[in-house]
């Protein structure tokens, strides 16, 4: 009996001072999952993709309440994932491409035949996502994010050239989608029949990597 009673204590004390085995802990949630909200963690290096989300279309308007400018239905980026820190958090991708396929754009300018294309500049872009849906876009230093909308008019082709020191727009878990409304660029060159301003206003949804859809934790 008493040499079962110290095995007993020897075995409570053991308990006591040694680490005990308990399975591994869940992995720490990212700012970016892909699947569901605390999903499968996006990797560094994954590509991230989205077009304009369904039935809506990319505006550059020369007032932020008008309707007058240049309309998209087909419009895409491309991100390199280079940061998905754990939620509550800031992710950071590279803005690698931003296209808009000249095909679909129309123009209701005053003196403007259509769309020959529109290209963005200064790439890549930094941009941030974080876990309260603030989405930054920024560009290399001493550079401004920069877009050129080739118009084609009976003069021929007239290029108006804008830029922004950087975009804020807005991601929402329920379309999986980042939104941009009303961002204000300045025309840099150009001629007059170029408006001044322009306000660039899409949603691109649904974010994608590899085809599985993009959730921000």
């Amino acid at each position: 009996m008493r040499t079962r009673t110290l095995l007993m204590l020897t075995a409570a004390v053991a308990a006591l001072t040694l680490p005990t085995a308990l399975p591994a802990a869940a992995a720490d949630t990212p700012v970016l999952t892909t699947g569901a909200t605390g999903g499968t963690p996006v990797a560094v290096g994954d590509t991230l993709t989205a077009s304009l989300a369904s039935g809506t279309t990319a505006t550059f308007h020369s007032s932020a309440t008008g309707t007058s400018g240049v309309s998209c239905t087909a419009s895409q980026f491309t991100v390199s994932v280079t940061d998905n820190p754990t939620a509550p958090g800031t992710a950071t991708e590279s803005l690698t491409a931003h296209t808009f396929d000249s095909s679909t754009c129309t123009s209701n300018v005053t003196g403007v035949l259509g769309v020959n294309g529109i290209q963005v500049a200064n790439l890549p872009y930094t941009t941030t996502v974080s876990s309260d849906g603030t989405v930054a876009v920024t560009p290399p230093s001493g550079s401004a994010v920069r877009t050129t909308v080739t118009l084609r008019t009976l003069l021929g082709s007239v290029n108006c050239v804008y830029e922004a020191p950087g975009l804020s727009g807005t991601a929402s878990n329920t379309d999986n989608g980042i939104a941009f409304t009303d961002q204000h660029f300045t025309k840099v060159s150009g001629s007059s029949l170029c408006f001044a301003n322009g306000y660039f206003t899409a949603t691109y949804a649904p974010v994608t990597d590899g085809g599985a859809t993009v959730f921000v934790n």
